[in-house]
């Protein structure tokens, strides 16, 4: 097989070096259109986490890594010029491996983090102040002062990552955290292993001292539990489901572990009365959008009461429209879910919603035509939808957009704020004054008003609630790998 195929990737990145798993085993990797087999990865157990664990320490205690900052600079640039050369190759793979359209690569999983998710932190490194000083002060023994502030590196991170945008949040938690000195060892999702296992290869050929970056598949969830209970890892940088989120701050709670967790989502878009309807509910086909599954996706939709039935009969149109289908088609927006297992999750909370008396205007359980193969799911409207229903409250992580009716805009941001969540939110109006005051009401990380983008490497992300502990990205991001120091010294 020529470098283009995922199946010549398959090793772990343990100490400076690419090895197979300590047993010898591997697991293979579906493609989530076809159903097919597309390769197999080295499937890695809790020793060889342990051998990344212990390399990470050694390369955090021994190497120059934690206090070169031009070694980082170095090293983090060598290592985005070598994704670049591959950047064709990785395209192709994450349609492949994900299942996601092709039109997505040429935003959020590959070509937007492939332009900022290295190079912002990498300037961070020059324009960081790594020192601050405080001035004189008597002190509590009597003596004049001089005083400072310090950041250094938190330790050894270890990163686990999702399998909706992988590469996307693997560059964005390894940018941030090699940048400020850390090492750090990688747990990529088991369904979408090849982009990690790309990135080990192209890593072992840096300057990288061994062990500063470990990349470690696996099948077996537990395996990527070893960082949560190891006390040789000091921070867990983690992006996935809510549950998982609350299992991990649980278990590392014996060794204190410092945490940054990007959770779920249920948000909302408050569309108001004043806004141009034709134009501003484009913003529900992003529900479809590679299939629903992603975090900050706005899956629920308010409309004034006034103009309810006139929304729902614009939605309607759109989503009977929506290309979905094979990812490889430049038209598709909303490919195959993940695996069988999460296609069998969204169908359930499909019939719950109806059990539960909401109505599919659009969608439902019923296979899509035309798709024998693959783990699709119609892209679904939900009316008659009560704010406190089952399909209103949790994260489905699918193409499904429930449309909620309010009265005013009070009733409006008590909807919205009206779950567990707090990720992101959405507001349209004809007015952006009238859109940012009422941004100001909702209890979530991030909000985009009329269309904008709170989404950047220079951005902080992250939620409120249940969505979730810190930031990624911005000068926010930046910090979260960092300790502070506080030092005083007599003036002489």
């Amino acid at each position: 097989m020529n470098s283009a195929s995922p199946a010549t990737d398959r090793k772990l990145l343990i100490g400076g070096q690419l090895v197979g798993a300590s047993s010898g085993r591997t697991f293979p990797v579906i493609n989530p259109a076809t159903e097919e087999v597309i390769g197999v990865v080295a499937d890695a157990d809790a020793s060889d986490m342990q051998q990344a664990i212990d390399a990470a320490r050694h390369a955090f205690e021994e190497t120059r890594w934690a206090s070169d900052r031009e070694l980082r600079k170095r090293c983090l640039s060598q290592l985005q010029a070598a994704l670049e050369s591959e950047r064709e190759l990785y395209r192709e793979e994450l349609i492949l491996e994900v299942g996601c359209p092709r039109q997505m690569t040429y935003g959020p999983q590959l070509d937007m983090p492939l332009k900022g998710a290295l190079r912002h932190p990498i300037r961070l490194i020059d324009e960081f102040p790594w020192e601050e000083d405080l001035g004189r002060a008597v002190g509590m023994t009597g003596t004049t002062d001089e005083r400072t502030v310090w950041r250094e590196p938190v330790g050894v991170v270890g990163a686990i990552t999702p399998w909706n945008v992988p590469l996307e949040v693997t560059l964005n938690k390894l940018g941030q955290a090699l940048a400020t000195g850390n090492t750090v060892v990688l747990k990529p999702a088991p369904d979408t292993p090849f982009n990690a296992t790309r990135l080990a290869r192209l890593a072992a050929g840096t300057e990288l001292p061994a062990g500063v970056l470990n990349i470690v598949t696996s099948s077996d969830h537990l395996v990527g539990e070893e960082l949560t209970l190891s006390p040789d890892v000091d921070l867990i940088s983690f992006t996935g489901s809510t549950a998982v989120g609350q299992r991990i701050m649980e278990k590392g709670a014996a060794t204190m572990k410092r945490l940054f967790l990007e959770l779920g989502g249920k948000s909302a878009t408050i569309v108001l009365e004043d806004a141009d309807f034709s134009t501003a509910l484009l913003i529900g086909m992003a529900a479809c959008y590679h299939g629903g599954q992603g975090c900050a996706t706005p899956t629920r939709m308010l409309l004034p009461r006034t103009r309810y039935d006139e929304g729902v009969a614009i939605l309607k149109a759109l989503y009977e429209k929506i290309p979905y289908g094979d990812p490889q088609r430049a038209d598709v927006v909303m490919g195959p879910l993940i695996s069988a297992k999460q296609r069998a999750r969204v169908r359930g909370y499909i019939e719950t919603g109806l059990r539960e008396g909401a109505t599919a205007a659009v969608g439902g359980i019923e296979p899509p035509d035309g798709l024998p193969t693959g783990y699709y799911v119609r892209p679904t409207v939900f009316v008659d939808v009560d704010p406190e229903m089952t399909i209103a409250q949790e994260e489905i992580f699918g193409p499904v957009l429930v449309t909620l009716p309010y009265e005013d805009e009070d009733d409006a941001v008590r909807i919205a704020n009206g779950t567990r969540y707090g990720l992101a939110s959405y507001v349209v109006s004809g007015s952006d004054e009238r859109a940012r005051a009422l941004a100001r009401r909702m209890r979530a990380g991030n909000c985009c008003v009329n269309g904008g983008s709170a989404y950047a490497p220079d951005i902080p992300f992250g939620g409120y609630k249940h969505s979730g502990v810190g930031r990624q990205n911005g000068r926010a991001g930046f910090e979260q790998y960092l300790e502070t120091k506080a030092v005083a010294w007599p003036l002489r």
